[in-house]
């Protein structure tokens, strides 16, 4: 119930564009302190998840590893394994919905 409460919120939140998706921008959005939040599927290699988590914990940006690449992907309705929420109330919600 609650997973599909914080996909409902992140296809919302696709809507109202305050997400960035793709590795590369998502990277420049943890270094320049615009992502608040960072998703990144369960299913991706672990070499991806290794690296945002590292640059989660360096530049202080919370990383959850919840949701699985076809979720994300079904949630924002484009093929994504990596995605960052760039509004802080969309990221608090998303963090209560997924712990």
């Amino acid at each position: 119930m609650k997973k599909q409460q914080a996909l409902n919120l992140l296809g919302l939140a696709q809507r109202a564009n305050r997400l960035t998706a793709g590795e590369g921008f998502v990277l420049a959005a943890i270094r320049d302190q615009s992502a608040k939040l960072v998703l990144v599927a369960a299913d991706a290699s672990a070499n991806t998840r290794k690296k945002f988590s590292d640059k989660g914990s360096f530049y202080q940006v919370p990383v959850n590893l919840n949701l699985t690449s076809l979720e994300l992907s079904s949630a924002i309705g484009r093929k994504r394994s990596v995605i960052a929420v760039q509004d802080r109330g969309f990221a608090e919600k998303l963090v209560k919905l997924l712990t």
